[in-house]
């Protein structure tokens, strides 16, 4: 250092700034490596520090789900294959027991929910466990997607199902189960899908009932059988009601009633003699059965009355009380309710193959209503009359019977062989069939294979290849085509020397209040098909009042002619009335007799015979005093004409020759 001051003075002043300059620098180069040493220590300080409460991460909801009543169709090291509401499900357990996840609780269904035992954590996930999953109904709790709990309901309950409504069902000897809320039915039979209470097959035994609580929670339609029992609900005397004030009756063999309740449903059984006469009575929600000690024993109805006297019927009688009166079940095999369906719908006399006709579409359709039930609340497929089909209203007849067992267990298919056709029928036809459309439902064009076809000998040569394709048929619903062919006949239709083939109905005097109730009436029954203009649309609203009737038109015309569409104009609205049940309905004043193309007369007392027909009206002024239809036919029109089977069979077709005409591409199987 001595030896700086010398050179210092030895500098000049040019040399000296230079050399302070040069320090300089270096001091400031020394300090920015100094700042950024500094900085990379603090970041390495504070990626080693524990994070801060306030920067950690926010912990993870766990999304949760529950699954009720579901179907588990498999339970394998693939997971769980459930089915839902909503179709099939592959579900995954949580982690097993022994990893770092906590399983849940399996559970199975020993009586309530608090006495349900578990099963140990070490059994979660292994094969024992999953065997007892497999084909039962179960809740289940999700977590982020994984089943982390599973309830089984492995209580379950059957028997014969004796009613069924959407709250609950009555088994035979268990009294009447409830729904619970969240309740579930599945078919498993055929292809696995969801099922209600309307699916039930009401007077057998092919279903399971899971249970929770003592309410039924899953509906498992177990197996599909055939089913040899109908049960009829027999109705009133000139079926007036479904309802009975009283019950009386006897049996040709000795007999027994016994009570089916929950209680003493075997204990309390009461045996009577042949020919012993008793009156029914118990108290509201009791049901009695009534059962012939032999198997060809009839019961005799003696509280009713049919055209045939009092009847007797084949089989057993239920009788239960219910708030709205008296209701009688009478359940019998389907082949012996033919025996009486048969020659009360069409008469026994007529040619064979028309009775083996016949008792095909009675089956079929009777099996249809077994497979569904028309009053699945009260226990029966069918009722006893033209709702369905009549039965017992005449007595058995040998031929009737005799073609019923021709025909036995045959039922008539739709084009896949599989589907049973809605084989409906009525009495005649005025040349032309019309179609499912005239009842205005929703279901209507399923049934395309009912043909609106022309009933005459070369379509019926045509159907059966013996003739080349016809020219087209007229286009009836066309009023002035219509018009010109019902005020003519056809000698080639198979009915035309029927009685009912050409008719007249001549209203001299229009009852105007009447007219008005059957207004009021056919709107009360479907407020859909009775409307009213309103300035701009036909609406619907109430039938107000009005004093006369101004104008009756036949608006629009369906397949084969059929009235679809009737205007009534009145003093103070206009109407549109629609379905061929509504206008025959409404223009049938009840007094007024149609006369017949054979010069006879027949009263009809709620319905015209058809609604094939046309409107002539006859005025006093602006007001409508009278009118005359021109018609023809028996009948709605849809399906088979029993009057053409009739005519057919006696020119040598055969039964299935007369179903394939009427019901396109169907097969009798």
């Amino acid at each position: 250092m001595k030896g700086f001051p010398k050179i210092w003075e030895e500098m000049n002043r040019s040399q000296r700034m230079q050399l302070k300059a040069f320090i300089c620098l270096l001091g400031i180069f020394l300090l920015f490596i100094l700042i950024v040493a500094g900085m990379l220590r603090g970041l390495r300080g504070r990626e080693e520090e524990p994070p801060q409460e306030s920067s950690r991460e926010e912990e993870h909801i766990p999304v949760i789900e529950q699954l009720h009543n579901v179907w588990i169709m498999e339970a394998n090291g693939d997971g769980l294959l459930c089915f839902t509401g909503e179709g099939e499900r592959l579900l995954w357990p949580v982690a097993s027991a022994g990893e770092d996840i906590q399983p849940g609780a399996v559970q199975f269904q020993n009586g309530s929910r608090e006495e349900w035992s578990k099963l140990g954590d070490e059994d979660w996930g292994t094969a024992q466990w999953l065997l007892g999953l497999r084909e039962q109904v179960a809740d289940m709790e999700l977590t982020d997607g994984l089943v982390t709990a599973v309830y089984v309901k492995s209580q379950k309950t059957s028997g014969k199902v004796l009613a069924a409504d959407q709250d609950g069902v009555w088994l035979e000897g268990q009294g009447r189960l409830e729904f619970a809320e969240d309740v579930q039915g599945y078919r498993l039979y055929r292809e696995l899908e969801t099922a209600d209470y309307r699916d039930l097959s009401i007077g057998y035994d092919f279903a399971d009932f899971c249970l929770e609580d003592g309410q039924i929670c899953a509906i498992l339609l177990a197996r599909e059988e055939v089913m040899e029992n109908i049960r009829v609900l027999l109705k009133n005397s000139d079926y007036q009601g479904i309802y009975h004030d009283r019950v009386e009756l006897t049996c040709d063999t000795d007999y027994t009633v016994q009570v089916l309740d929950d209680v003493n449903s075997q204990e309390t059984v009461v045996s009577y003699s042949a020919g012993e006469s008793i009156e029914l009575t118990a108290q509201w929600g009791a049901r009695l059965l009534v059962t012939p000690t032999a198997r060809t024993g009839r019961i005799i109805l003696q509280s009713v009355h049919r055209s045939q006297g009092i009847p007797a019927y084949r089989g057993s009688l239920e009788v239960w009380w219910t708030q709205g009166g008296v209701v009688l079940i009478n359940e019998l095999p389907l082949e012996e309710y033919l025996y009486s369906v048969v020659p009360s719908e069409m008469p026994a006399s007529y040619p064979r193959e028309a009775l083996m006709a016949q008792a095909i579409c009675a089956r079929t359709y009777a099996y249809t209503h077994m497979l569904h039930a028309g009053y699945e609340t009260l226990g029966a497929h069918v009722d006893d009359s033209s709702s369905y089909q009549v039965y017992n209203n005449i007595l058995e007849q040998e031929a009737a019977t005799e073609a019923v067992k021709a025909t036995y267990g045959q039922l008539l298919m739709r084009e896949d062989g599989v589907t049973l056709a809605e084989t409906y029928y009525y009495s005649t036809s005025w040349g032309y069939g019309s179609d499912a459309h005239v009842w205005k439902t929703d279901s209507a064009d399923d049934y395309d294979y009912i043909v609106p076809r022309h009933l005459n000998r070369e379509a019926m040569r045509t159907v059966l290849g013996n003739a080349a394709e016809t020219a087209e048929s007229p286009d009836l619903t066309s009023e002035e085509v219509f018009a010109a062919a019902i005020r003519s006949t056809d000698p080639g239709d198979f009915e035309s020397g029927e009685g009912w083939y050409r008719w007249s109905y001549t209203v001299k005097k229009v009852e105007t209040d009447t007219i008005r109730r059957q207004l009021q009436s056919r709107y009360e029954s479907n407020d859909k098909l009775v409307l009213t203009w309103d300035g701009e649309n036909y609406v619907s609203r109430p039938i107000g009042n009005f004093k006369e009737i101004r104008n009756l038109v036949i608006l629009t015309r369906g397949a084969g002619g059929v009235a679809d569409e009737l205007l009534i104009e009145t003093d103070r609205d206009t109407y549109k009335v629609i379905s061929e049940h509504n206008i025959r309905y409404i223009l049938c004043d009840g007094e007024t007799k149609v006369q017949r193309q054979d010069g006879s007369q027949v009263s009809m007392n709620t319905l015209l015979p058809s609604a094939f027909f046309t409107i002539e009206i006859a005025r006093e002024g602006e007001v409508v005093v009278g009118y005359n239809l021109t018609g023809g036919g028996f009948g709605h029109g849809v399906g088979m004409s029993q009057n053409g089977a009739r005519a057919m069979a006696a020119e040598g077709y055969s039964a299935g020759d007369i179903l394939r005409f009427f019901y396109n591409e169907c097969s009798v199987k």
